[in-house]
């Protein structure tokens, strides 16, 4: 007969055996206080600002490019000047810029004082006006001069150029004997960091109207090969004691060949190409800058164009370049007498366009 509920077996030591254990209670989870939550948190950040910042340290440092406007050792100091200022490293500027064209004012080294006399009348004295003459004009300015072995004066230059950045540094000896090949050094830099129509070269013994110039170099001209400046003819100096010897006059006969003054004469593009290519030592140097220029331009079939603007001895309403023909072959004291000059409004000032009726 089956158990019933009020039925109870006998006790066995089995069933003691299987009998369950009351089960024990089971403990809350320990409270985190919220003071030790927060200092875990910033501990976590901490660590990772330590770890982020010796991966930025430990990598190779990021730089900007910087565009460098050179040409072998020739510099143009005012593109690079503008290249390290502008943000993204000189986007913008053009290796070899478009011009009209390029205007190489030749200095020297004991020069300073006409420097200083041309940036205080005609060439602007700081990138930001020089970049606004070449916007209106299409014409670049930059001082063109050599090296020396001399460190002062080398150093001399280097904290003239901070403070302006508007030379081209070219590689050639700065010396008064070597002109010429200082003159073909600066057309062959000239050429190499401008696209110009028209490569200038000019004294900066010169008062000079960069608008005339402008204008004179922008007519259409049936020649692609093109010479122009004040051209003259004469006698080879032959006597050592004077000061335009020609050592290599034989060479040359009694009388010049038609050539340009040297304070001022332009050269086209096509012709400056050609001079570029050439050989430093293919060319005949002769002992004057103005007549190694003009024997260059015989063999190369250009057409000689002769402007007496360029030469002009007083400033008139035409006048391009004013300096001293027989006097000194530029202007006398020219530290100063190009400021005076500055001072007369025939010099400086445009002149006045009559009133629109008039026209």
């Amino acid at each position: 007969m089956p158990p019933t509920s009020s039925t109870f077996l006998p006790y066995s030591k089995d069933d003691k055996a299987k009998r369950h254990k009351p089960f024990a209670a089971v403990p809350p989870p320990p409270r985190i206080s919220l003071s030790f939550l927060i200092s875990g948190v910033f501990f976590f950040v901490g660590a990772v600002g330590i770890v982020f910042a010796i991966v930025v340290l430990l990598r190779p440092p990021r730089t900007v490019q910087v565009s460098v406007f050179r040409c072998g050792r020739a510099e143009d100091t005012l593109r690079n000047f503008r290249s390290k200022s502008s943000v993204g490293g000189g986007a913008g500027l053009e290796d070899r810029p478009k011009l009209l064209g390029f205007v190489g004012v030749q200095t020297g080294f004991g020069s300073a004082d006409r420097r200083a006399a041309l940036r205080s009348t005609w060439f602007p004295s700081d990138p930001e006006a020089l970049a606004r003459m070449e916007q209106s004009t299409g014409l670049a300015f930059r001082f063109v001069i050599g090296r020396t072995k001399d460190a002062k004066k080398m150093a001399e230059l280097r904290r003239e150029e901070a403070k302006y950045h508007d030379f081209l540094f070219i590689d050639a000896e700065e010396e008064y004997l070597k002109l010429p090949q200082k003159t073909l050094a600066y057309f062959k830099a000239a050429y190499s960091l401008f696209d110009a129509e028209f490569y200038v070269k000019a004294d900066d013994a010169i008062y000079l109207r960069p608008d005339r110039l402008a204008i004179l170099l922008a007519k259409d001209r049936a020649h692609r090969r093109t010479y122009i400046g004040c051209m003259k003819k004469g006698p080879v100096v032959t006597d050592p004691k004077m000061k335009w010897y020609e050592s290599s006059g034989h060479l040359i006969g009694n009388e010049y060949f038609l050539h340009a003054y040297g304070p001022i004469y332009a050269l086209s593009a096509e012709v400056v190409g050609a001079l570029a290519a050439t050989k430093n030592d293919s060319l005949r140097m002769f002992s004057n800058e103005d007549v190694t220029i003009g024997s260059w331009m015989l063999s190369m079939n250009v057409n000689h164009e002769d402007n007496r603007a360029l030469c002009d001895p007083k400033c008139t309403s035409t006048s391009i370049a004013v300096w001293d023909i027989p006097k000194c072959s530029g202007l006398c004291n020219p530290a100063e007498k190009i400021k005076e000059l500055h001072k007369t409004g025939m010099c400086s000032k445009s002149p006045t366009l009559p009133p629109d009726d008039d026209r």
